[in-house]
C-alpha cells in the first residue's frame, strides 16, 4: 500500500483556524439562544463552555451518520432531513448538557431552531456576506469526491495531501438565465461584475453578441444550444392542433414529450456530459435537477446530500432565502412609494420564487463542484436568479443588478475551485436571451390581448389565445392544421384588420397565398419578396427582423395568427401580454441581445444568428479540446486547433 505523506502544516493551520472559529460561533450562538429562550435564569461561562464542547463531539458523530442517511435517502429524502439535520444535532447535544440548562422536547426544538438560524445569521456576517464558508464547504466535498475515486483505482487508504488539480481540459458552461449583452457590458464598465470584468481586463476572455432570433424564450434557446433543434419551438407555451393540447414548456410532463422530439442522440452533452438544471438534457449521461427528467438528484449525486447536510448549505441558504422575502417586499415598497413606472405587482408565488431561485443557485453550484470533482468533461447548468427577479423588477433596476453581481460571485465561486478539479476546466459563460422593459399590455390600454381577441370574435369559431412576453400566437381550434388568411377572415372577418390597428399591436403574421405577410397600423411588409405596400411595420424592430420572423414561420405548431405587440421607437419598451415588466419571446428591445463570453483565443463562426449556431459552436470547442468525437459526416472535415486562453 503506498505510504501516506506527512500531514503538510498549512493544513494544519488551516484545521486549527476552522476549528476556534467554531467554537467561537458555537459559544456566541449557544449564549445568545439562552439568553432568548424564556425559563432561562442565567448561563454561567463554564456550563456554556461545556455545550460548546459537547455540541462539537455531537456534531462528530452525528453528521456523519446523517450524511449517509442524507445520501442513501437521495431526492426529496435528502431534502427533508437536510431541513432537520442541524436541529437533530443541536436537540441532542441540548438535551445531554449535564447543566439541564433547557427541558422538555418543545423547548428543546424550538432552542435548537433558533440557535440554527443564528448560527446560520452569524456564519454569513463573520464572512461579511462572502461566500468564503461555501467555498470552504464545497471545496472539502471536492476532495472528498477525488478520494474516494483514488482509493477505488487502488490509492492510499487515508490522505491528507489534497489531489493534484487534473491537467486534461474540460468545458463548464455557465448560463446566466436572460442577461441581455448591452447589460452585461455596462455591468462590467461599473465595476460591479469583478470575476467576468477581471477576465476581460486581463484578455484571457472576450464577450461577444448573439442574436437568438424568434422565439426569444429559454426552452427555444436550449432546444437549440442543446440539441441544434431551435425550431421544434414556436414559444414559451403554444396550443397543438393535432392533438387538442396547450404544451407549457416548463412543465415536467410536456418537456419530456419536447425532448422526445428534440433528442437524436448527438445534443451538446453526448459524450459522457452532465445537464443541470435546465430545460432539456442535451443527450448528456447525467442529467440533474432537469425539467424534462422530472426528478431531484438521487443517491449517486454527492454533492446534493452534501449541500443538504451542511450547516452551510441548505440551512443557510433557507435562512437566508427567507430574509430574501423581506428584502423582496421592501424593494417592492420602494417602487410603490417612489411612483417607479413601469411597474408590475410583486407578491404572491413571486415571493417564494424569489429565495427559491437562490437556493437553486447554491444547489447548482455545489453539483458543479461535484462534476468537477469527478472529472466529467462537459458540464451546461442554468442559473436562473437575474432572469426570475428582472421579471417583476427591470431588467436594469437595482435588485437586478444585484441579482446579476451575485451570478458573477458564483462564477468566482467556480474559479476559486478549479484547483480542486480533476481537470482543467475552461469556463464558457453565456445567455439564452435578454430582456426587454416596459408597462404591460393590460396597463396601457385597460384591456388583456385576450379581450381584444374576444371583442373580434364575438361570433365565429373559438380562437385559442397562447402569449409568451409580447410575442403571441393565435389559433382557430376548430380547425386541424394551420389555416391561411383567407380562411381566418371567412370565420372573423374583424380579427386581423383589428388586432393591427390597435395601438398596442406592431405586427399580425398571417399566412397567404404569396407566403407569410406582416400586417401593421398603415401598411404591410410580404415576407418572403420583401415588397412592403404604405409604411412597413417591420422597421421599429431593427435589422434581422424579415429573418427571425420567416424562421419562426417555418416552426412547427405556430400559430394561425401571430401578434407581436408595439415597440416605442425612442424607449425600446415593448408591452407584454403577460404581466411582466421585464419579459422576452418576441421581438423589440434587448430581449433578442444575448451574450457569450468564452476563451480570447478560441475560433469563432463569423456568424452567431440562432441558437442553433451557437450549438454549432460549442460543439465545434468540444472537438478541438477533444472532448467530443466528430459526428460521422465531419470525420473529414478539418478540426479547429487549440489556441491558448490569453
Amino acid at each position: 500500500m503506498p505510504v501516506t505523506p506527512p500531514v503538510p502544516w498549512r493544513w494544519v493551520l488551516n484545521r486549527t483556524r476552522a476549528v476556534l472559529r467554531s467554537a467561537l460561533t458555537t459559544f456566541v450562538v449557544l449564549t445568545l439562544t439562552l439568553w432568548l429562550m424564556p425559563g432561562v435564569e442565567g448561563t454561567d461561562i463554564l456550563d456554556v463552555l461545556g455545550l460548546v464542547v459537547l455540541v462539537a463531539v455531537v456534531g462528530a458523530v452525528l453528521r456523519p451518520l446523517l450524511l449517509l442517511g442524507v445520501t442513501a435517502l437521495g431526492g426529496w429524502g435528502a431534502m427533508l432531513l437536510g431541513v432537520v439535520a442541524q436541529v437533530v444535532v443541536m436537540v441532542v447535544a441540548l438535551e445531554l448538557d449535564p447543566a439541564g440548562q433547557i427541558s422538555g422536547l418543545p423547548t428543546l426544538i424550538g432552542a435548537a431552531i433558533v440557535a440554527v438560524v443564528v448560527a446560520a445569521l452569524l456564519d454569513w456576517m463573520a464572512d461579511s456576506g462572502s461566500d468564503d464558508t461555501f467555498v470552504r464547504e464545497a471545496r472539502r466535498l471536492m476532495r472528498g469526491v477525488r478520494r474516494r475515486a483514488a482509493r477505488r483505482a487502488g490509492g492510499p487508504l487515508f490522505a491528507l495531501r489534497r489531489p493534484r488539480p487534473g491537467s486534461e481540459p474540460g468545458l463548464l458552461m455557465v448560463q446566466l438565465d436572460g442577461v441581455a449583452e448591452p447589460v452585461l457590458r455596462w455591468a462590467i464598465r461599473a465595476g460591479n461584475l469583478p470575476t467576468i470584468g477581471a477576465w476581460l481586463r486581463d484578455g484571457t476572455h472576450t464577450v461577444r453578441r448573439w442574436h437568438t432570433g424568434l422565439p426569444s424564450t429559454t426552452p427555444a434557446s436550449q432546444a437549440g444550444i442543446l440539441h441544434g433543434a431551435s425550431r421544434q419551438i414556436p414559444g414559451f407555451r403554444w396550443y397543438e392542433k393535432d392533438t387538442g393540447r396547450l404544451m407549457v414548456s416548463n412543465r415536467p410532463r410536456d418537456a419530456a414529450i419536447i425532448e422526445s422530439r428534440l433528442s437524436d442522440g448527438n445534443g451538446l452533452l453526448r459524450d459522457g456530459g452532465v445537464s443541470i438544471s435546465n430545460a432539456f438534457s442535451g443527450d448528456a449521461a447525467t442529467s440533474l435537477l432537469t425539467i424534462s427528467h422530472a426528478a431531484l438528484p438521487g443517491r449517486s449525486a454527492r454533492g446534493w446530500a452534501a449541500f443538504m447536510a451542511s450547516p452551510y448549505g441548505f440551512t443557510r441558504a433557507l435562512v437566508l432565502g427567507v430574509a430574501e422575502v423581506f428584502t423582496e417586499l421592501h424593494q417592492a415598497r420602494l417602487q410603490r412609494r417612489r411612483n417607479l413606472l413601469p411597474r408590475v405587482s410583486r407578491s404572491g408565488a413571486f415571493l417564494a420564487l424569489r429565495p427559491a431561485s437562490m437556493l437553486l443557485r447554491d444547489v447548482n453550484v455545489s453539483l458543479v463542484a461535484e462534476q468537477m470533482a469527478r472529472g466529467v468533461p462537459a458540464v451546461y447548468c442554468d442559473l436562473v436568479d437575474y432572469d426570475e427577479v428582472a421579471h417583476h423588477a427591470g431588467p436594469a433596476r437595482p435588485e437586478s443588478m444585484r441579482q446579476l453581481e451575485s451570478l458573477d460571485r458564483m462564477l468566482g465561486v467556480l474559479q476559486r475551485l478549479a484547483p480542486e478539479a480533476a481537470r482543467d476546466y475552461h469556463l464558457v459563460v453565456l445567455s439564452d436571451h435578454g430582456q426587454s422593459q416596459g408597462a404591460t399590455f393590460r396597463q396601457r390600454h385597460g384591456e388583456t390581448l385576450d379581450e381584444v381577441v374576444g371583442r373580434l370574435t364575438e361570433t365565429g369559431r373559438p380562437v385559442q389565445v397562447v402569449s409568451s412576453g409580447n410575442l403571441s400566437m393565435l389559433y382557430l381550434t376548430d380547425i386541424d392544421r394551420r389555416t391561411d388568411r383567407a380562411a381566418i377572415e371567412h370565420a372573423h372577418p374583424r380579427l386581423i384588420s383589428g388586432l393591427a390597428a390597435h395601438p398596442g399591436v406592431g405586427m399580425v403574421v398571417v399566412r397567404d397565398v404569396d407566403g407569410p405577410v406582416v400586417y401593421g397600423t398603415d401598411g404591410t411588409h410580404r415576407l418572403r419578396d420583401g415588397v412592403v405596400t404604405g409604411d412597413d411595420p417591420l422597421l421599429a424592430y431593427g435589422p434581422g427582423t424579415r429573418d427571425d420572423l420567416l424562421r419562426h414561420q417555418e416552426a412547427v405548431h405556430v400559430g394561425d395568427l401571430v401578434v407581436i405587440s408595439a415597440v416605442d421607437p425612442v424607449t425600446e419598451e415593448v408591452g407584454a401580454f403577460e404581466e411582466l415588466v421585464g419579459s422576452h419571446g418576441g421581438l423589440g428591445g434587448w430581449q433578442t441581445d444575448a451574450m457569450l463570453v468564452h476563451p480570447a483565443g478560441w475560433p469563432v463562426a463569423a456568424d452567431l444568428t440562432g441558437p442553433d449556431a451557437v450549438h454549432r459552436q460549442l460543439v465545434a470547442w468540444l472537438e478541438m479540446l477533444g472532448l467530443r468525437k466528430p459526428d460521422p459526416e465531419q470525420v473529414s472535415a478539418p478540426r479547429l486547433s487549440l489556441s491558448h486562453d490569453g
